[in-house]
């Protein structure tokens, strides 16, 4: 049993060595995520998922008009002929055009042995595609959401 020694105060305290605290990285405080490529494209693989899934749930509505009234189905079909909705269009595109790249790039990860050490070079490389396709598709689109 360690020796006990009084202090100035009159209270026993242990005579061992004391270890010292080990130190907290910057990485152990707050939040881990710190905005890598790993974190964005989580993000943005659940948000263009979570817009695909609503537009589909509005698509498929929409089309089951025709069984209870093509009237109200053609209604609907005329009122998404403007440009916010070709705008959205657009958009729709590019949230598919991002998780389908990305999805791909989950599945390196996971299947590929040197998929985790290289899985920012393909995040960065998904963007690239992805804006090389957007690039392609945006003037076609706004030319025929405009008239042009």
């Amino acid at each position: 049993m360690p020796a006990k020694v009084t202090g100035a105060e009159g209270t026993a305290a242990s005579a061992t060595t004391s270890v010292p605290e080990p130190r907290r990285s910057v990485l152990s405080t707050g939040t881990l995520y710190r905005g890598r490529e790993g974190m964005w494209s989580w993000v943005l693989h659940r948000i263009t998922g979570v817009a695909i899934y609503f537009f589909l749930l509005v698509h498929i509505l929409d089309t089951a008009l025709i069984r209870v009234s093509p009237e109200a189905y053609n209604a609907v079909m005329e009122s998404y002929k403007n440009p916010v909705m070709g705008i959205g269009e657009l958009f729709l595109v590019g949230a598919v055009g991002f998780h389908a790249l990305n999805g791909l790039r989950i599945i390196l990860v996971d299947f590929w042995k040197v998929g985790t050490r290289h899985h920012r070079t393909m995040f960065w490389g998904v963007l690239g595609v992805w804006a090389v396709l957007m690039i392609g598709f945006t003037p076609r689109h706004l030319m025929n959401v405009f008239g042009g």
